[in-house]
């Protein structure tokens, strides 16, 4: 087979996947809350009760039937949940190979037929998708912490006020914003299918991989054990999480410049690399066609990123 005919057929089959992707992320967003009522009752496992959505594609469907046994799946589906992307395991797996398809072949156009170009594009395309799932883990996960202290005076004052601890739940799932008040409906909707409150916070911590939710919670299972003034006991713990905060606050703005400055350096040479390669392919060609040159990249890149890291764990001030 000539090589045309397989790069245009791989090329068919990266555009059709992107847009395939595109469609179903717009879909989900209209996508009725009913209809996904296992992301609300955290039933990671029972993959296939997730075939009866409606309007799920055949392909999907049948993807997920492949997937349900193993453990792949359900950790897939705990990531999209962190990152409150609408998508099933099926979904993103094909999202993910048309990420690769594309790259191969942008980065084969872009070096001329090179392969290793090619490789390389894919590599990328492989981890991006990843890399965007982190990126909304992180932000949402910032974006909760910033929030639970208003929360805690939220939920205390509730508690004070005569509610019990599910209508206080109740009252912040309605009146705070997102994400807080999403993850919250979460919980009672939980509630409302019989799991009990422990079980519906134990699904939130999953769901949320924050120090200071899993103090809270750890404050309130011990409450419900034992006993005690609970409004009092998130009081203290408010005002700790509040302090944590502005602490973080400052020290990212001191360290702004710091982690700026390791992220210009670290792409740099990959930007001068690029534009060389672009604009005058003939002064970088001996890099890529001699093993002295091939070393020579994987010794730069490898150095790279170390030093990316280490400015990063530098930055990254535990408080």
């Amino acid at each position: 087979m000539d090589t045309p005919i397989i790069y245009s057929a791989l090329a068919f089959l990266s555009i059709f996947a992107v847009f395939f992707g595109l469609d179903r992320i717009l879909n989900s967003q209209k996508a009725d809350i009913d209809s996904r009522l296992d992301r609300y009752a955290s039933r990671v496992g029972t993959m296939g009760e997730s075939d009866a959505i409606v309007g799920q594609p055949g392909v999907t469907k049948e993807l997920n039937k492949a997937l349900a046994s193993g453990s792949t799946a359900q950790r897939i589906a705990i990531e999209l949940q962190r990152a409150d992307l609408k998508l099933t395991p099926s979904e993103y797996i094909l999202i993910n190979i048309g990420a690769i398809l594309a790259g191969f072949l942008v980065a084969l156009f872009l070096g001329r037929g090179n392969l290793i170009f090619g490789l390389i594009g894919g590599l990328i395309g492989f981890y991006a998708p990843r890399f965007y799932v982190k990126r909304l883990q992180a932000q949402r996960l910032s974006a909760f912490n910033d929030q639970l202290g208003d929360m805690l005076i939220l939920l205390s004052n509730s508690l004070r006020s005569g509610y019990s601890l599910l209508q206080s739940i109740e009252t912040v799932s309605r009146d705070m914003p997102p994400p807080m008040s999403v993850e919250f409906v979460r919980v009672v909707r939980e509630i409302g299918l019989g799991l009990t409150i422990e079980e519906a916070l134990a699904h939130l911590l999953q769901r949320i991989q924050s120090e200071d939710l899993d103090m809270v919670i750890t404050a309130i299972n011990i409450q419900h054990e034992v006993g005690g003034n609970l409004s009092e006991i998130l009081d203290t713990i408010a005002e700790t999480i509040r302090e944590r905060v502005r602490i973080k606050g400052q020290i990212r703005a001191l360290t702004a410049s710091q982690r700026l400055s390791g992220n210009v350096v670290s792409l740099l040479p990959l930007a001068l690399g690029t534009f060389l390669f672009i604009f005058n392919p003939t002064y970088l060609s001996r890099m890529f066609s001699e093993t002295c040159g091939i070393i020579m990249l994987i010794t730069g890149g490898f150095t790279i990123l170390l030093g990316y890291l280490a400015i990063r764990k530098i930055t990254d001030i535990e408080v």
